[in-house]
């Protein structure tokens, strides 16, 4: 009967094994579930800073507190130049340019719903399948 023992002595190991094996992989899972969760936060933390740059901006940026004085002059001075860059393009675009009509084709085709791919007979018949699907 020894043989019989060893068989069940690697078999209880075999299922000890098993389970640590499961074991870790909730573990690892649970871990890596957790890691997300806190990715997640702080993206939410990040958007909520932001959202605070901005309104401090908005109703403090031109009287900035000692802090953040050089920010807020930093994005003035920025916003100063988007507007000067912009003002300088729409000097050099002319009537015809090509990039001025692929940008006002842009905003229509985006306007435009989308029409649905019909899915009717294309050979006249009335089937109702397409003839691409049809094998002759």
């Amino acid at each position: 009967m020894d043989l019989k023992s060893t068989f069940e002595n690697l078999k209880d190991r075999a299922a000890e094994m098993a389970q640590a094996g499961v074991a870790q992989s909730k573990r690892l899972a649970e871990i890596a579930k957790l890691k997300t969760a806190n990715m997640a936060e702080e993206d939410a933390i990040k958007k909520a800073y932001i959202e605070i740059g901005k309104l401090y901006y908005a109703e403090q940026g031109a009287t900035p507190d000692g802090a953040f004085a050089a920010a807020c002059e930093k994005i003035t001075a920025s916003k100063a130049l988007i507007e000067t860059n912009n003002e300088r393009i729409a000097e050099l675009k002319q009537p015809g340019d090509p990039e001025a009509e692929v940008e006002a084709e842009t905003v229509e085709a985006e306007a435009e719903p989308v029409a649905e791919e019909s899915t009717e007979c294309t050979c006249s018949c009335g089937c109702g399948e397409e003839t691409e699907d049809k094998q002759d």
